[in-house]
C-alpha cells in the first residue's frame, strides 16, 4: 500500500455515467488482487476524503490498472473529466480480496460491483476453463457495460430489472432459472443483491465470498466509518463489527449480517 501520483494513460466511456480509466503505476499492479479497491483523491480541496473505487483489471506487464466507476456525486463528477496524460492521486491497492479456491465456479455482479468481477474472472481462468466458471451480471437496463469483455473467460448469463435484456428479475433469478451449477460463488453489488446471495448460498450449501459496498472515509481501517456487523467479536474494536476497508472488503458470507 502506497500514495502516489499516477497517470491517466486510457479512458472510455462504457454507458451513461460509467467511466473507464487505465492509470499507470507498476507496483500496484504488480501487487493488485482481484476484490481489492484504489482510495483516488480529488483536486479539489474542499474535498478531503478520497474515492473508493474497486480494481477492474490489471496489466502487470506494462505496469497499468484499470478502474470502472459511475458518476455518483461531485467527487466522481471530477475525477470523470480526467483526461489522457493528466496525474491522480492514488493510494492502494486496499482491503482484503477475493481467496481463489478449487472448484466450478459462480461469479454474481451487480450494478458497479460488476467491474471487480472481472479482475477475478480473469485470475481464475488461469485455473479454470470456460464450462467451469458462469458469470451472472445483473444491470438496470440494456446498458450492459463490460458485458463482453466476460465472454473471454466464461459463459454469461444476463438478468436486467427492466427486462429489455436476459432474464427479467434478479441474479438470483437468473441464476435459478439456468440451474447454475457451482462449488465456489463470488460476488460483489449493492446490500439487497448480496442478501439474496447470501440466502442462496446458505440454502444451497456452497461456500459464497461477498464484497460489501459501503461509503468510506480513511480506507484504511481507522476511523471505523465504514463499519458492518459480525457474527464474531473484532478484535479490533472488542464488539461484533468488521471494518469493511480493512477487513474486507471481501468477507465470507457468513462472516457478516447483513442489514
Amino acid at each position: 500500500m502506497k500514495k502516489t501520483n499516477v497517470i491517466v494513460t486510457g479512458k472510455s466511456y462504457l454507458a451513461p455515467g460509467i467511466i473507464s480509466l487505465w492509470i499507470k503505476e507498476e507496483e500496484m499492479a504488480k501487487e493488485a488482487k482481484p476484490g481489492q479497491f484504489l482510495s483516488i483523491y480529488c483536486r479539489d480541496k474542499s474535498r478531503l476524503l478520497p474515492r473508493p473505487i474497486s480494481i477492474c483489471d490489471v496489466d502487470p506487464e506494462n505496469g497499468v490498472l484499470r478502474v470502472v466507476f459511475r458518476i455518483a456525486g461531485a467527487g466522481t463528477e471530477e475525477l470523470s473529466k480526467a483526461a489522457i496524460g493528466d496525474l491522480l492521486s492514488v493510494l492502494g491497492p486496499l482491503g482484503n480480496g477475493y481467496d481463489l479456491r478449487e472448484g466450478c465456479a459462480l461469479l454474481i455482479g451487480g450494478g458497479i460491483g460488476i467491474p471487480p468481477m472481472l479482475f477475478l474472472a480473469k485470475e481464475l481462468s488461469k485455473e479454470l476453463t470456460k464450462e467451469q466458471m458462469t458469470v451472472v451480471l445483473g444491470y438496470r437496463d440494456q446498458n450492459l457495460f463490460l458485458a463482453k469483455e466476460f465472454e473471454a473467460f466464461a459463459e454469461v448469463v444476463i438478468a436486467t430489472d427492466d427486462g429489455s435484456v436476459g432474464i427479467h428479475g434478479t441474479v438470483i433469478d437468473a441464476v435459478v432459472s439456468n440451474e447454475i451449477f457451482a462449488e465456489q460463488v463470488y460476488a460483489c453489488g449493492p446490500t439487497p443483491m448480496l442478501r439474496g446471495v447470501k440466502t442462496f448460498a446458505e440454502k444451497a450449501k456452497i461456500p459464497a465470498q461477498i464484497s460489501l459496498e459501503e461509503h468510506m472515509a480513511c480506507g484504511i481501517g481507522a476511523c471505523l466509518a465504514c463499519v458492518c456487523q459480525s457474527n464474531e467479536v473484532d478484535t479490533h474494536t472488542n464488539v461484533k463489527n468488521k471494518r469493511i476497508c480493512k477487513d474486507g472488503p471481501v468477507f465470507d458470507s457468513e462472516e457478516v449480517i447483513l442489514a
